[in-house]
């Protein structure tokens, strides 16, 4: 059996480690245009910030354990062309210029994302910056140092996380997002409202609200961000703006998203048979809503990669969906979220009802006590979950991996009100913080109609 394999970031990698310990008869191609696999690019602002101090721990997998696995890797190779009904490849190796072609039984696209590059007078100003791999860390590493005032386009977890690691390595920073609120796609206004204060309380200018127009430069170098609302002086432009499936290759012959994004079965297998695709290149099943949507993430990715390999035989093991759970750590604050937002929910036309809660995540006779904030978003009639923010001085973050548990597994906020937790005074009250909020939410008991029933 041949399998050949597209794209080997996080799902791509995932894919052919399983696959070939699960099939180690099969021969395993896997065409990758970078210089290297596996970058965990969630890693980028802490490698930007010298949190992380050696970019080889933000890869988790290389050519060499790939072919300790029996793989062939072929880098700085790219696919050109797919006929999935020949089940052909061409493929041109960028460093010789040579074009070949290649078959296979079974391909597996994990063809990833790119950045979403506005088209703008003056994008071919030089220290325009995008924000994705390996090599953009490092050019950000390298033109940072030499910049005073850093300009980042887009307030998404990326842009937010890059603004913070500028600041705190003595740089000027400029936050410029079309939203009246950062983080509005994760966070309501009430969590993400703390961050704009905190950032503020920092130096960092927030230009919310406005969109970027124009770039204008000297000498060849941006010097200028022209916005709907004004202009900005800056050595430096990251732009953060958001991604797109990168799935050309398969335009018109597999079923899509309008945004390019694939469509997938339970089982990973896309419209046309024996072929698969996982990662930021896919739709996924929202569970929050029932519908497919994209929303890249590298913990989906690993587990869609790992399906794929399961699956390649056979649907054998069934993709769960997801709740687009995600974590961030903003100078003290830690904040995660799960499912829907609020304001998400108003956009999906749903019938929701909240619950916010601040208390001590702990007995207040411990010798620290820190508040917590926590908002739950349940549909008002059938009282499912659907969502949940947190974020507190502590790190209570993991409370929203047990959430999205508990909307995958359509749970009511009334159930949760009774779940089971510990009790241990180091960590939590008899009522934990999870219980307390969904108490909070129960309906009341009319006592005359008891009386009367």
């Amino acid at each position: 059996m041949k399998i050949a394999v597209i794209g080997c970031t996080h799902a791509g990698t995932a894919a052919v480690v399983n696959a070939a310990k699960l099939y180690p008869e099969a021969e395993i191609t896997v065409y990758e245009r970078n210089d290297n696999i596996s970058f965990l690019s969630c890693g980028i602002a802490l490698y930007v910030g010298g949190v992380v101090k050696d970019p080889d721990g933000l890869f988790y997998s290389s050519p060499q354990q790939l072919a300790d696995l029996g793989v062939t890797t072929h880098m700085r190779h790219e696919v050109m062309s797919v006929d999935t009904h020949a089940k052909t490849l061409q493929i041109r190796n960028l460093a010789s210029g040579e074009v070949f072609h290649d078959s296979f039984d079974k391909l597996i696209v994990t063809t990833g994302s790119w950045p979403i590059i506005p088209k703008l007078d003056g994008m071919d100003l030089g220290n325009i910056l995008l924000c994705k791999n390996y090599d953009h860390s490092n050019t950000i590493i390298e033109k940072a140092q030499h910049a005073h005032h850093i300009t980042v386009v887009g307030a998404g977890y990326i842009g937010v996380e890059l603004v913070e690691a500028f600041q705190q390595s003595g740089k000027q920073v400029t936050l410029i997002d079309s939203e009246d609120r950062i983080l509005n796609r994760y966070l309501d206004a009430e969590f993400s409202s703390q961050i704009e204060e905190f950032f503020r309380s920092k130096g960092i200018e927030l230009a919310l609200g406005q969109t970027v127009q124009s770039f204008d430069g000297q000498d060849g170098m941006v010097s200028k961000v022209i916005t709907s609302k004004g202009e900005i002086q800056t050595d430096l432009v990251i732009l953060c703006i958001g991604f797109r499936p990168n799935t050309e290759l398969l335009r018109g012959q597999v079923d899509m998203l309008p945004n390019g994004a694939i469509i997938v079965d339970s089982y990973m297998q896309t419209s046309q048979k024996d072929v698969f695709a996982a990662g930021d290149s896919c739709a996924v099943r929202y569970n929050p809503t029932g519908k497919a949507a994209y929303i890249p993430l590298a913990t989906n990715a690993v587990r869609m990669g790992m399906l794929v390999a399961r699956n390649l035989m056979g649907n054998t093991t069934k993709y769960l969906g997801t709740q687009g759970t995600s974590g961030l750590k903003i100078y003290e604050l830690n904040l995660a979220s799960t499912g829907l937002t609020e304001g998400a929910s108003a956009d999906e036309n749903l019938n929701v009802d909240t619950v916010t809660i601040q208390e001590a995540y702990r007995p207040e006779f411990m010798p620290t006590a820190e508040t917590v904030t926590l908002k739950v978003v349940f549909d008002k009639e059938s009282r499912r979950l659907l969502g949940a923010q947190i974020m507190s001085k502590v790190d209570l973050t993991q409370a929203m991996n047990t959430l999205s548990v508990c909307i995958q597994n359509n749970m009511t906020v009334d159930e949760l009100a009774f779940v089971d937790f510990f009790f241990q005074p180091h960590y939590n009250k008899p009522w934990n913080f999870l219980n307390s909020a969904a108490i909070a939410a129960l309906p009341e008991i009319k006592t005359q109609q008891l009386q009367h029933s």
